[in-house]
């Protein structure tokens, strides 16, 4: 099939593009990677009647690592951010998660913030944002305004974001010193969404205890799940309790049933997974409290 009829538009600035939004009065759609929108058109299932390309937009496509943040631009590449080695070195996370977004040549065209807004609960990018207390920057005629992560994923495929609203960043905060992260997920072919993904950070004091741990899960709910594992840490702080990690996983999570998995599996995944994740990412704290660096 092919889209419906739509008028493009190509702003050559941010002020053009938040006008240009305005004017279309939530009827426009942003262009940014096209790799989830376009599908979605061509099969109408989406019918715009405007598309605004923002991939001429100046300073869209900055990577910026700052002291307690990294900052991502909306027109930024996964596979840019992948392979950005300052992110990585600040927020290994982001490389640990990227790796697992649908295929590289997907990765070459998709960008990282039109993923978050997007926000499909499949989608591993807005666990990793919920997983670390990001934000996101939202800007249109009205001024500009930033978005806890906690509270910009409002449901299936729903934002906060609204229609007049252009993302123009990303924010993901940096975990503190002595603390280790993985991302682990299973699919039923390379690059398939996943059944579950797992994120995990741990984070450890200077004599290795553990003093906080936490998951956010996808293809469990209807957006990304965050679950705080800090009480299943075990008394003196070497490890976890498997049981109270999946009495508090399965307090959080929301499996349904569809043609890739049933609920009961799903649920299976997420206790598994969110095992392996937390031992993986104990792991990386160790050796982060060695090297004196994030892991």
């Amino acid at each position: 099939m092919k889209p419906s009829p739509f008028t493009y538009h190509r702003p050559g600035s941010v002020e053009e593009t938040v006008e240009a939004l305005a004017a279309l009065r939530g009827a426009g759609k942003v262009l940014a990677g096209g790799q989830s929108l376009v599908p979605l058109m061509s099969m109408r299932l989406a019918a715009p009647t405007d598309l605004v390309d923002i991939n001429h937009v100046p300073g869209l496509g900055e990577i910026t690592v700052e002291e307690h943040r990294v900052r991502v631009g909306a027109t930024v590449r996964h596979r840019d951010l992948e392979l950005h080695e300052a992110a990585h070195a600040a927020v290994p996370l982001l490389r640990q998660a990227l790796v697992h977004v649908a295929h590289p040549t997907i990765r070459n065209r998709g960008t990282t913030v039109g993923s978050l807004v997007h926000a499909d609960p499949a989608a591993e990018m807005p666990a990793v944002l919920v997983l670390l207390d990001g934000t996101v920057e939202l800007r249109s005629v009205r001024g500009t305004r930033t978005v806890d992560a906690s509270e910009f994923f409002v449901g299936p495929m729903a934002s906060a974001a609204a229609g007049d609203e252009l993302a123009v960043a990303a924010a993901f905060t940096r975990p503190p010193r002595g603390s280790g992260s993985a991302f682990l997920e299973l699919a039923r072919r390379h690059g398939d969404y996943a059944m579950c993904g797992v994120g995990t950070v741990v984070t450890t004091d200077p004599a290795g205890a553990v003093t906080r741990a936490r998951a956010a899960l996808v293809s469990v709910g209807s957006g990304p799940v965050l679950v705080d594992l800090t009480e299943a840490v075990t008394a003196g702080g070497g490890g976890f309790t498997e049981t109270a990690v999946r009495e508090l996983v399965d307090a959080r999570i929301e499996p349904e049933d569809d043609i890739h998995a049933t609920a009961a599996y799903r649920r299976h995944l997420a206790h598994v997974l969110t095992l392996r994740a937390l031992a993986a990412a104990s792991r990386a704290a160790a050796a982060s409290r060695r090297d004196g660096r994030a892991a």
